[in-house]
């Protein structure tokens, strides 16, 4: 079985962004992670979620990987970008859009101001 850190490596290695989160998409489980599956569905941005509450270890791996304390955690092309106060910043600011596109991510649409 793999170690926390592989199954984090591997998720970001083979997903062009992926958002470690507390719960699902579909179901999350906290506010953050709400607000961070708002804003990418909104850009219309296709990514992988990742359910750290599954998994105790990945949980706290996640935290050690980036050495950064707080969930969610949004990565693009291998790249941390940043967890929901600075993803809820860039997107305001159209950054984030800008971001995703400048990586080769399609975007549907951006935020407007």
């Amino acid at each position: 079985m793999p170690s926390a850190h592989e199954t984090i490596d591997t998720e970001v290695k083979n997903n062009d962004v992926v958002l470690f989160m507390k719960g699902t998409p579909q179901f999350p489980m906290c506010g953050f992670s709400g607000q961070c599956v708002q804003i990418l569905d909104y850009l219309g941005v296709p990514y992988k979620g990742v359910n750290v509450l599954d998994d105790a270890e990945l949980r706290q791996g996640i935290k050690e990987y980036t050495n950064w304390p707080t969930i969610p955690q949004l990565y693009v092309k291998g790249e941390f970008v940043g967890g929901c106060d600075i993803i809820r910043e860039m997107f305001q600011s159209g950054e984030l859009a800008t971001h995703f596109t400048g990586a080769g991510v399609p975007v549907k649409q951006t935020a407007n101001g």
